[in-house]
């Protein structure tokens, strides 16, 4: 995916006059944004977990996110204060982009955008029925909604680790990955969220209100904005309503659109050089300095303030927040009898068939069902078998499907079930999606290479 143009720029400036620069900071930045290299650090986290919580030290494990945390009098146990603040976070970046496609990407065409929805809503509905027909009646019927996510980051990985997969297919991995959060987050919102208290929430949207209006006056203190964020948070978090969904709402209300296009900037910025240059040359050091702020200020509007904070985040939510809640919610320790426990589980099989089958079921038939009505159209260059592998890869649940299982289940023996089973169908349909679309890759990339061959042709 490479380093971000703006980022690998600012670099490519210090690279002459630091050190530092040259030997540590591109070289991380090199690694960090190798195709990929985020999900297999989520992974090992996930991995670490594991190993942890069936170690001889698994007391520790759980001792460690079960300790209370206190932060400006509000008190929590650590693993609280990761998935109720700190994938809030994940969330926020989740609600820019979810905005950012709805207002510039794929989604912002409903003719392109049906496609996906359509394959969304059948990989989001026929899990959670397959989940809720093999539950019905006993009490893990409440976790119907943990097959119904698909982890971004990692079917992302896994489909960037294939040679040759067209771009539309990537396109539409994405764009239904996004749909899909959209769904996760509403049933988050709506039926996993504790009884409301009407006084936190009317105070939430009162400081919602004041967000608005000093966004529709053009303030631009950070400092602002991430104090009303934070207040937002805490009374989102007080009312009842999933803190996480604070994330994603402050997400939809940072603009995606630029102040300045790169047309009017060159335009500007080449008067203002001409300007810079003739102040300097008569010693008007004074004008010199008020031209480059003016150019701070043009440079700043030339990025929207969802790509500068996406910029600025997307880093330290792969390698920081996602790792550590996969270290602090993955690990589940194995006791004697687990395994005849699990492979007797409604739950357990509720979540692996929805994942496994249901996803991939679910996508291709409403997905076709929609074609068929001329509803939507297949993209160009794609086939049906590659969109049978992609809603393979969607089975990948991961990091919002523990999310949603910690929030279904407070008992330990359902919540121990749907996370071991989250973990092996992950796994699962990731290794099916994988050698699915390599097979189809491979399939298609061999006539062309015999044609190459073939002495006649050449």
């Amino acid at each position: 995916m490479g380093i971000p143009p703006r980022t690998y720029g600012a670099l490519q400036v210090k690279l002459r006059e630091s050190l530092v620069t040259r030997t540590l900071v591109m070289p991380i930045q090199r690694f960090i944004h190798i195709q990929g290299i985020s999900s297999v650090i989520l992974l090992a986290a996930a991995v670490a977990a594991l190993l942890w919580a069936n170690s001889p030290w698994h007391d520790s494990y759980h001792h460690v996110w079960e300790m209370e945390l206190t932060l400006s009098r509000l008190q929590l146990p650590v693993h609280a204060w990761i998935n109720d603040l700190l994938m809030a976070i994940f969330f926020f970046l989740v609600g820019m982009e979810i905005k950012h496609e709805i207002v510039h990407g794929e989604l912002a065409d409903m003719r392109r955008a049906a496609f996906p929805i359509f394959g969304a809503l059948g990989g989001m509905i026929v899990p959670a029925l397959l989940f809720a027909t093999l539950n019905h009646g006993h009490d893990g019927h409440h976790g119907w909604g943990i097959p119904m996510a698909t982890d971004i980051a990692f079917s992302l990985g896994v489909l960037g680790m294939v040679k040759g997969v067209p771009a539309d297919l990537k396109i539409f991995l994405l764009s239904l990955a996004i749909a899909d959060d959209i769904g996760a987050i509403l049933v988050i919102a709506v039926f996993y969220s504790g009884s409301l208290d009407r006084t936190a929430l009317f105070v939430g949207l009162v400081i919602l209100g004041l967000i608005a209006v000093v966004l529709k006056l053009g303030i631009s203190q950070p400092i602002l904005y991430f104090v009303l964020g934070v207040g937002f948070w805490v009374a989102i978090l007080r009312s009842g309503i999933h803190a996480t969904i604070a994330g994603v709402i402050l997400g939809f209300m940072v603009p995606t659109t630029a102040t300045l296009s790169l047309t009017d900037f060159q335009d500007l910025a080449t008067d203002m050089s001409r300007r810079f240059r003739d102040a300097m040359a008569v010693g008007d050091v004074k004008s010199a300095k008020n031209l480059l702020g003016g150019f701070d200020q043009l440079l700043n509007s030339t990025e929207s303030a969802s790509e500068r904070l996406t910029r600025l985040l997307n880093d330290w939510v792969s390698f920081l927040v996602l790792p550590l809640f996969a270290l602090a919610n993955a690990g589940v320790t194995f006791s004697g009898g687990a395994w005849h426990e699990l492979l007797t589980s409604r739950v357990a099989w509720g979540i692996m068939l929805g994942l496994v089958v249901g996803k991939p079921l679910g996508i291709v038939g409403f997905a076709k069902a929609a074609v068929v009505g001329r509803l939507a159209q297949l993209p160009n260059g794609v086939t049906w078998r590659q969109i049978s592998a992609v809603g393979v890869l969607a089975g990948i649940g991961f990091t919002v499907s523990i999310f949603i299982s910690s929030l279904a289940f407070d008992d330990p023996a359902y919540l121990l079930q749907a996370k071991t089973a989250v973990l092996a169908a992950s796994v699962l349909a990731g290794l099916l999606g994988y050698f699915a679309l390599r097979d189809r890759a491979k399939f298609e990339a061999a006539p062309k290479s015999e044609m190459v061959e073939d002495p006649q042709l050449q």
